[in-house]
């Protein structure tokens, strides 16, 4: 895959990385503003970000303060920005000069770096270059081809969390009265085992707290999780509260710079080498170690309890809102502290002391992101974090809850809206009520689902609102052969990616208006709105001229495709929703519990918080109570020579959008084919920094190997190894995922290594 040119590998001494933020952010966030828009375009959009009136950042769901400065963005959030209101354009000129083999051997860097997609295209079977048609071609050409299988069931529609809510209701709208659930989404990927986790114990599959929360906690839990990189914003709202007094934690197999040293990019002193320490304490637990961790931890808190009887655990909350408590203290007592230690990777008395930290703290807030759920225990994970909560009542109440951090800025709206194979029969009844048609009931296939009926023939057409499905996903080979074996698959995009050259016998792009862009259509100009972390619903209105006359806004493909699909025997207004939007909230409303009034109300200041029970103790599971949960201990256990590996983030990257091929906080830079390993692993194996080795993934006697990959000497506990996110995953097998949720295992995956044997693999 790419272009196999590979710079010098230099990597700095953590000593010399500096801060996270500082000056080094505002340097390079000038660089991007300016190299990708020039100088007065950037400084226009970039005061639109994030504020009211303005546009949500596509980047991450960090919530927005109530008081905004000029600036509410971060560094990574003006990399993206400028990515999609650059100036370069993918036109059909481009596509004549480029076949798509030829395309093929380019680095995805490169591929994304060529600009905005302008107008629609096709590559028809048989063909390797993409030709230029008129959007009614393309919905015709797509409409018959939809029409022309044996079911419903034989297509897929993928969503990227970039849809807003509008679009994405429409867009389950069009698919189940085309007659399907096969509704795979990127939740699918990263935060589904934090749904059905919390979903089954405290009946809402999403955190419990508020901004405001971050003011009132006294300790907050980070695990599995590097803000620094993946949502910067956080470190805002980490560093206002360590300055306060509260305690932070990191719980990951990598202590992470921007938890190390936080210099705030607009604070003056910063310039100078002012930084805050956001952690205080870091426990780098072994990879997967983190069920072992938190066992632990609930097990030093029922000592201090028998120690001080009725001062530590909230035993009136126990009672009267929970169940289960007792079965998990007999697993606790049960578990004994040499398994503890040897699974987490962490020692008795440094659990011991975080145990104590949490005992005393009056509020406690529990973050978590990717380093918890994409694991074969994700599920178990994220509802190990609810026990230890639960011990104490520090949910569902002021400074204390549940917080995932999603990545994506409206994936969370997304589900919300309805995108999910596995709706409620609740859900599918109002849906059905309100536009007078019978959705399908049956559950569809979810994203390991789509690669395996893609792959096994089952599956003949692939729609993807969004996203990189080629790139992103697991097992890189066996889902870039499956979507080989289609007989369509269609991008709506901003930007050129690999997804567009990874097709079935025919493929068309349809280009679609970006955040930052106006929306005018014939009821006027429109906003979208998006759901963050917090379950806060707000608008976000683009204001630069579209990149083409040629594009269309999401809705208005969604509605446009649905017409020529559905035909006119659909009783839907499809036209009319893609003229106002605001008749898209209306039918919302009456279709989404909590989006009462949503026209009205999304016009405040500040949007409006979705209602949540958890928030105030009203548990809405069977039994109305929160749930203790009883989680086996699984026994992480390798052959010699073999190590647990993670796929991880650069700082340099959102998602599988790489902008450079450094990684500045983790002092790593020219190369991103690298794997990060322990001194001891290192001299183990007879490695030296550089060294050439090639990674093999070993599950249930399957094997997958990449080639030419190069050590990073790097604190990460023994038996670990880190790599890349997505340059690696070609070494996760699609059929292991988490139990419950089918999360694929992008950080549980087992692998040797071996010096180099040959040249890069694909």
């Amino acid at each position: 895959m790419g272009d196999s040119r590979r710079k010098p590998l230099r990597v700095e001494p953590a000593s010399e990385t500096g801060a996270a933020g500082g000056l080094g952010a505002v340097v390079s966030s000038l660089r991007f503003g300016a190299g990708g828009m020039g100088p007065v375009r950037s400084l226009r959009t970039l005061s639109q970000i994030n504020q009211e009136g303005g546009f949500d950042c596509p980047g991450c769901a960090w919530p927005d303060p109530e008081s905004r400065s000029a600036a509410e963005f971060c560094e990574n959030g003006v990399k993206h920005v400028s990515h999609e209101a650059t100036r370069r354009r993918v036109d059909p000129a481009f596509f004549a000069r480029h076949a798509v083999p030829a395309l093929l051997e380019q680095a995805d860097q490169w591929l994304e770096a060529q600009g905005r997609i302008s107008q629609p295209v096709i590559k028809r079977a048989g063909s390797d270059h993409y030709q230029a048609l008129s959007w009614e071609e393309a919905f015709a050409r797509i409409a018959r081809v939809l029409n022309g299988l044996d079911s419903p069931d034989q297509a897929i529609f993928y969503t990227s969390g970039r849809t807003s809510n509008e679009a994405a209701f429409l867009y389950q709208l069009f698919v189940r009265s085309f007659g399907t659930n096969n509704l795979p989404d990127c939740s699918n990927m990263c935060h589904e085992s934090s749904s059905t986790g919390l979903s089954r114990v405290i009946g809402v599959g999403k955190g419990t707290v508020s901004l405001a929360d971050f003011d009132r906690a006294d300790l907050i839990l980070l695990l599995g999780q590097n803000p620094g990189s993946n949502h910067p914003r956080m470190l805002t709202t980490l560093q206002a509260a360590v300055r306060r007094g509260c305690r932070v934690v990191s719980i990951n197999p990598l202590k992470e710079l921007g938890l190390v040293r936080f210099a705030h990019p607009k604070d003056p002193l910063a310039v100078l080498g002012r930084s805050t320490s956001i952690a205080d304490r870091f426990l780098q637990v072994r990879v997967g170690g983190d069920l072992a961790l938190l066992k632990g931890l609930m097990k030093e808190v029922l000592q201090l309890e028998a120690r001080r009887p009725g001062k530590v655990l909230d035993w009136d909350f126990i009672r009267e809102k929970t169940e289960g408590f007792a079965d998990l203290q007999a697993q606790l007592e049960a578990l004994s502290w040499e398994e503890i230690e040897s699974q987490s990777g962490v020692c008795r008395a440094e659990i011991r002391e975080v145990a104590e930290l949490y005992a005393r703290a009056e509020s406690v807030i529990a973050c978590w992101a990717m380093g918890l759920t994409q694991h074969r225990f994700g599920v178990a994970n994220v509802q190990d974090v609810v026990n230890l909560l639960l011990l104490r009542g520090q949910i569902g109440r002021p400074g204390a809850g549940v917080c995932p951090v999603r990545g994506h800025s409206n994936v969370q709206g997304d589900r919300t809206m309805g995108i999910w194979e596995r709706p409620t029969p609740a859900f599918l009844d109002r849906l059905g009520r309100e536009f007078d048609f019978e959705p399908p009931t049956e559950h569809g296939l979810d994203t390991v689902g789509a690669i395996e009926a893609m792959r096994d023939g089952r599956a003949r057409v692939f729609f993807s609102l969004g996203g990189n499905f080629a790139v992103a996903t697991p097992d890189t080979a066996t889902t870039q052969e499956a979507l080989r074996r289609c007989e369509l698959t269609v991008q709506v995009s901003t930007v050129l990616n690999r997804s567009h050259l990874v097709t079935g016998a025919e493929a068309i792009i349809l280009p679609c208006l970006g955040r930052t862009e106006r929306d005018d259509q014939e009821g006027g100009r429109q906003f979208v709105t998006v759901e963050n972390s917090m379950s806060v619903v707000h608008r976000s209105t683009g204001h630069l001229p579209p990149a083409s006359e040629h594009l269309k806004s999401e809705p208005a493909i969604v509605a446009g495709l649905a017409r020529a699909v559905l035909g006119e025997s659909s009783r839907i207004p499809w036209e009319g929703f893609a003229k106002d939007y605001d008749r898209i909230r209306d039918r919302i409303a009456r279709v989404i519990p909590g989006f009462d009034d949503m026209n009205e109300r999304v016009r405040r200041d500040g949007g409006f918080v979705l209602p949540s029970g958890a928030r105030s103790r009203d548990f809405e599971t069977e039994t109305g109570r929160a749930r203790f949960t009883v989680n086996p201990l699984p026994r992480i256990e390798l052959e010699p020579g073999q190590l647990l590996m993670m796929t991880i983030r650069s700082h340099d990257q959102f998602n599988t959008t790489i902008y450079s091929q450094d990684d500045r906080y983790r002092g790593i830079h020219g190369d991103r084919r690298v794997v990060l390993l322990h001194s001891d692993e290192m001299e183990e194996r007879g490695l030296t920094d550089g060294s050439a080795v090639d990674l093999t993934s070993h599950f249930e006697g399957q094997t997958r190997t990449v080639r030419g990959f190069r050590v990073v000497r790097y604190e990460i506990p023994c038996g670990c190894a880190a790599t890349y996110f997505p340059e690696a995953n070609v070494l996760v097998p699609v059929e292991s995922f988490a139990e419950g949720s089918r999360t694929p295992a992008f950080k549980s995956v087992v692998i040797s290594i071996a010096p180099s044997g040959g040249a890069s693999a694909s």
